[in-house]
């Protein structure tokens, strides 16, 4: 039985929930005013630091005229990726930002600010810095830009199985 709270976010809070309680994961859960951005977002979290914030980027890879994809990039808050080291991992002509209309395809209507580290849940790929790893929690938004969700690092590790590669 879902909790009445969950029903005003996107489906994938509970979703994300469910998975960790089924894996006997640690987390806690912070409800907040609307974050778009990791700064703000930290300014929220009582406990963590912007450095364990999980940022997690979606990106359209463009290996050949016909050949593209879609990756998420997870990062620590304070933290940009390196394009050009994106772009050699990846074996990339080149890269870009996915748009808002992409990001709510891919997702299924999660805004922007909101997306979860879980790009498995979508069907992506998982590249992780593994600076962000060196923290034994992380937190990030869970679907939604006001739903917070802290949970052990190596969890994470377990449940997503994302590439660990320095990105940034």
């Amino acid at each position: 039985m879902q909790s009445p709270i969950l029903n005003n976010y996107h489906p994938v809070v509970s979703q994300i929930l469910e998975i960790l309680e089924k894996n006997n994961c640690w987390h806690e859960t912070f409800e907040h005013e609307p974050v778009r951005t990791s700064e703000e977002a930290a300014q929220l979290r009582d406990g963590y630091t912007l450095a364990q914030g999980a940022k997690a980027i979606l990106i359209r890879v463009k290996i050949s005229s016909t050949e593209k994809r879609f990756v998420m990039l997870v990062m620590p808050g304070d933290a940009r990726f390196d394009s050009d080291k994106v772009k050699k991992l990846l074996g990339a002509k080149n890269i870009r930002f996915a748009t808002e209309e992409e990001v709510l395809e891919i997702t299924g209507g999660v805004l922007l600010g909101g997306v979860p580290p879980f790009g498995n849940l979508f069907g992506l790929e998982v590249f992780v810095d593994p600076t962000l790893l060196e923290n034994e929690k992380i937190i990030f938004n869970a679907g939604d830009k006001s739903f917070s969700v802290g949970m052990l690092a190596n969890d994470y590790v377990r449940l997503v199985g994302p590439t660990k590669e320095g990105i940034i």
